[in-house]
Order: C-alpha cells, then sequence, then structure tokens
C-alpha cells in the first residue's frame, strides 16, 4: 500500500518538504519513494502539487496524511470519497477548568479599621 507523506529537506532551522508517495508498511525514512508530487514550504505557505501525477495515485489508492489531505485540498485535487477530511473547527479541551484563575469565586477585599 502507498501513502503519501511529507518528506523533510532544507537545513537545519529551516525546514521544506516534499510531497513524496512512498511504501506505507515501511519507516518514514527508509520507505522507498515511488514519486514525487509537490513540495511545501511552511515559512511562505507555499504550495506546488502536480495535480495529475497526486490525482494519480489517490486514484490507485494511496492514503494522504492529514496535511497533506489539506494541501491537496487547496491545490483543487478531487479527492476520493473515502479520504477522511480534517475539521478545521475543532476547540482545544481544557482539563480542569474550574482550577483556572478565572473560574475562581472572587477574593473580597477586606478593608481593616484602625482604631485610635
Amino acid at each position: 500500500m502507498l501513502a503519501i507523506r511529507m518528506q523533510r529537506v532544507g537545513r537545519k532551522g529551516y525546514p521544506v518538504y516534499r510531497l513524496a508517495v512512498q511504501e506505507a508498511q515501511r519507516h518514514p525514512s527508509s520507505g522507498r519513494v515511488v514519486a514525487y508530487v509537490g513540495t511545501y514550504n511552511p515559512h511562505t505557505k507555499d504550495a506546488n502539487v502536480q495535480v495529475e501525477l497526486a490525482q494519480k495515485y489517490l486514484d490507485n489508492g494511496a492514503q494522504p496524511s492529514p496535511r497533506v489531505v489539506k494541501l491537496l485540498k487547496d491545490a483543487g485535487v478531487k479527492l476520493p470519497s473515502w479520504v477522511k477530511e480534517v475539521s478545521s473547527d475543532k476547540q482545544k479541551t481544557i482539563r480542569n477548568a474550574e482550577k483556572l484563575r478565572k473560574n475562581q469565586p472572587k477574593e473580597e477585599v477586606v478593608e481593616e479599621t484602625t482604631e485610635a
């Protein structure tokens, strides 16, 4: 089975990614690369995708990673119905919300009266 993953390239501290079609059963760094279907620069948010080539591998059953799904969708690739799209309206859940300072009861200011 094939997977479409992001493969990190670029210098230290400045990552740039390739969209690589690889064997899914192997480790990401050791899986045999079948083809490169595009690039992604996270600093400029620039994604170059070869739409026809990506469409060919998707039609043949290649599984895209969640971030690759977003990049392919933005590039105009028609995704098959079995691809799970990540919803962008996720809300972060807060654990132990009752412990937050804003949810604590208000402290009343007690003025001390000085007796003369």
